[in-house]
């Protein structure tokens, strides 16, 4: 099953210029990058960062030793091109040098990948998301999207959006994938390039963040309940933001007293992630969580296709201290949009404090099973 990822790119490289791919591992990067490969009729020479032999060959910002390897093809691809050191010095030398070469190349964690390429290709690099496959992706090409998305909500809600997880042929295999997903891959780059206490304790902090979507999240008690001091625990939120295992939304505010600014809520990347994480694959009928599985899922949704429609804008939640709050508040050119996501398809009015505070500028949307696609940009 072949879906068609809406990141084109043979659109986004262009010789002089390094395209630098990062997204999740187990998304589809490396298939992306051999699709592409597979139907141009440029010559390429492809590198796995992390072979010796590659690390070896570009981990010296010396052009006598990397044109070899180079040799007269126009694009050079370098597939996990973290575990190459000094990649970023190396890149620059190519870009400046050879500017006649397309140079693209993928990483599965942004805290090292982006470290390292950041500084040295300023001006010369074009950075693009590759996250698991969007619903607009999944979706494009059905002739029926409505009733396709209606078949398949039950499932993606359970197992996520991950390629092998949607092409999977019954749900023991779903969740047995994403099972071996978890422990295999989620925190290998965390592990592996940053000092932390063992997977253990970053497995416990994917608990107690899976069991609080929607909830704003206290720094302090998840550090209590860890055995963490308050900084330790930021310090590893934001190692999972940048191996994209969750993403947070902060409090919107416009300098109102009675606003809440100082929490954040964090939403994971896939929702299948997130019920391995809790263990937990029980049909809908039978849980308790399918109001946060559902909000999970639209903000995220919602994410995806603004990254690959370029539709730039600030995401927030909104909540006062006397608890009126609403789920997703996008600020995009100069204009509030604001989001109550819901399964039940019930009339929801906007809180009078958010009318009151915000009278202009500002529009109210409901998002529930029905109407869900066209607010993910899903021609019906």
């Amino acid at each position: 099953m072949w879906v068609q990822r809406l990141l084109d790119i043979g659109q986004e490289a262009v010789p002089g210029k390094t395209l630098v791919v990062i997204g999740p591992r187990r998304v589809g990067k490396t298939t992306l990058l051999k699709h592409y490969l597979a139907k141009t009729d440029v010559t390429v020479a492809f590198y796995l960062g992390d072979d010796l032999t590659t690390q070896q060959a570009f981990g010296v910002p010396d052009s006598h030793l990397i044109r070899p390897y180079i040799g007269s093809a126009s694009t050079l691809v370098i597939d996990e091109a973290q575990y190459i050191p000094n990649i970023g010095q190396t890149l620059k030398l190519i870009n400046d040098l050879f500017q006649e070469i397309t140079v693209i190349i993928s990483g599965s964690s942004s805290f090292d990948l982006a470290g390292q390429v950041g500084e040295p290709l300023t001006g010369r690099k074009v950075t693009k998301y590759l996250y698991p496959i969007a619903l607009v992706e999944l979706l494009s090409s059905h002739p029926l999207p409505h009733r396709a998305f209606q078949e398949l909500l039950p499932s993606l809600l359970l197992y996520g959006m991950y390629p092998e997880s949607i092409t999977a042929s019954n749900h023991q295999k779903k969740s047995e994938y994403l099972r071996e997903l978890v422990d295999s891959y989620l925190l290998r780059d965390i592990l592996a390039f940053q000092q932390v206490k063992g997977s253990h304790v970053m497995l416990q902090l994917l608990v107690m963040l899976a069991f609080q979507i929607g909830n704003e999240v206290s720094l302090t008690e998840l550090g209590s309940s860890l055995g963490l001091d308050k900084n330790t625990v930021s310090r590893y939120l934001n190692l999972l933001e940048k191996s994209f295992v969750i993403f947070r939304l902060g409090g919107f505010s416009r300098n109102l007293r009675s606003e809440v600014t100082r929490k954040a809520k964090f939403y994971f990347y896939d929702v299948g992630i997130r019920n391995a994480i809790i263990n937990n694959f029980n049909s809908l009928e039978i849980r308790n969580d399918v109001g946060q599985l559902w909000e999970n899922f639209i903000i995220v949704e919602r994410l995806k296709m603004r990254t690959y429609t370029n539709l730039y804008a600030n995401q927030y939640f909104w909540r006062t201290w006397q608890q009126h709050e609403i789920d997703l508040v996008e600020e995009r050119e100069g204009r509030l949009f604001a989001y109550e996501i819901k399964w039940t398809d019930r009339p929801v009015s906007p809180p009078k404090e958010w009318l009151k505070a915000y009278p202009d500028g500002s529009e109210w949307t409901v998002i529930t099973p029905a109407n869900a696609l066209s607010f993910l940009g899903i021609e019906t």
